[in-house]
């Protein structure tokens, strides 16, 4: 039995093209904004400088051109193929170069820092 060329590259083609079918597409882990962990946030008190705020969150991911006494600080973590990404969202609010009011908006950050990596590690040969 003489198997036809059009046959063999049909085969072929499906056979490459069925992954692609079926979702085994790759999505890398987007991070983004200032990872916050929670002992720093319960750091953050009223009437500290921004120079102690900086210093406890780090310079703001996005300056605000429009309000200097406003700090927003935002975080975003979306891991592959999860359909719901981690947000966060903290604002410090300063009057007189010191803090006034802090509103913690999102989910609450996690303790430690996220691993990007998502792949377990290869076993030894």
């Amino acid at each position: 039995m003489l198997v036809q060329p059009r046959s063999l590259l049909a085969v072929a083609a499906l056979g490459l093209l069925a992954p692609l079918a079926s979702g085994c597409v790759y999505r890398i882990t987007i991070q983004q904004g200032n990872f916050l962990q929670k002992h720093a946030i319960t750091q953050l008190q009223v009437g500290m400088t921004r120079s102690q705020v900086r210093y406890l969150l780090g310079t703001p991911m996005v300056p605000t051109t429009f309000d200097t006494d406003r700090w927003d600080y935002l975080y975003y973590l979306k891991k592959g193929h999860f359909p719901r990404p981690e947000r966060y969202l903290l604002t410090v609010y300063f009057h007189n170069d010191k803090v006034a009011r802090i509103d913690d908006h999102g989910q609450a950050p996690i303790d430690s820092a996220p691993t990007v990596t998502e792949r377990p590690p290869r076993p030894a040969t």
